[in-house]
């Protein structure tokens, strides 16, 4: 007969500490509990579930082993069930408390994170938003790890990843910067052809570079990349110093730059397709009811 897992909550939630503070010493200090204690119900946890959980370096602290990799996104999921469960056995009257975790990919961060954090505050004020702001690549590990519940992102390499599903609130539409006394700045819209030739300021992210080159080499001409950067505000900088022109999705309300230079926004005159403002998360994984809650006011501010 297949005897019963014996592990608990308890030392689930010291695993979990210890795995996001890299070192028993750390944990205990977190948890405010003897070190000796935290270190004796890992030890315990691994003898029930019969694996290695951390490698153990001595004054170097500790590494997850595979096994640990997989339980702590477990744990951290059986955790937070744990915690609906309670506020719902004490009758919370609907009211939600508790962490969420919430991927932002860095250049939809200044758009919609002041408005989530509003919305929050005056609609589940017992919700605490812990952000990671990335790009794709790493969002897509946060998710895989269980380091964040859900991600808002284009939808820029989601598709290649069966793990993930994607939900559109929202699209954004190309646009072009010039500089304020470009040679086109008093147009209402331009084709990316009457660009093409000059010389361009790349937002250069992974997938994110490959979306703007494919529009520019899509009129026939190789863009002629002359500076690069991973900075948002930085591109419209450059820009506004008469260094080149630029493509991006995210609008600012306005034309000044950081540097105090300015630039002009023109449309697209000839039809590109929007990228997709998308909520991802991990397939098969049921959202807690804090998550689905901050799911929920995302939906109505992409609506907005």
């Amino acid at each position: 007969m297949t005897q019963p897992v014996g592990f608990t909550l308890v030392q689930l939630r010291y695993f979990v500490t210890a795995a996001e503070c890299g070192s028993m010493t750390a944990a205990s200090e977190k948890l405010r509990i003897a070190q000796s204690a935290v270190s004796s119900a890992i030890t315990n946890l691994e003898h029930e579930l019969r694996v290695q959980l951390f490698i153990r370096h001595r004054a170097r602290g500790l590494t997850l082993t595979s096994a640990g990799e997989r339980l702590q996104h477990q744990a951290r999921e059986l955790l937070a069930r744990a915690r609906d469960v309670e506020a719902e056995a004490r009758g919370s009257g609907g009211s939600l408390a508790g962490p969420v975790s919430v991927g932002c990919f860095v250049t939809l961060a200044p758009y919609y994170l002041p408005a989530l954090f509003a919305a929050c505050s005056e609609r589940h004020p017992g919700i605490e938003l812990n952000v990671v702001e990335a790009e794709a690549e790493q969002l897509i590990h946060a998710l895989q790890t269980g380091k964040i519940d859900f991600a808002l992102t284009y939808d820029l390499g989601m598709a290649a990843n069966p793990e993930v599903r994607r939900e559109i609130i929202a699209q954004a539409s190309a646009y072009v910067i010039v500089p304020e006394k470009h040679r086109l700045a008093d147009r209402a819209s331009v084709e990316l052809a009457e660009l093409a030739a000059e010389p361009m300021v790349l937002l250069d992210l992974p997938y994110s570079r490959d979306y703007f080159r494919a529009l520019v080499a899509a009129t026939g001409v190789a863009p002629d990349i002359r500076y690069r950067t991973q900075s948002y505000e930085t591109v419209r900088s450059l820009v506004a110093q008469g260094l080149g022109y630029s493509v991006l999705n995210q609008r600012p309300v306005t034309s000044q730059t950081y540097a105090g230079g300015d630039v002009v926004s023109l449309e697209l005159s000839e039809d590109h397709p929007p990228l997709d403002v998308t909520i991802a998360l991990v397939d098969g994984i049921r959202q807690t009811l804090r998550a689905q809650a901050v799911v929920e006011l995302l939906r109505g501010i992409g609506r907005a």
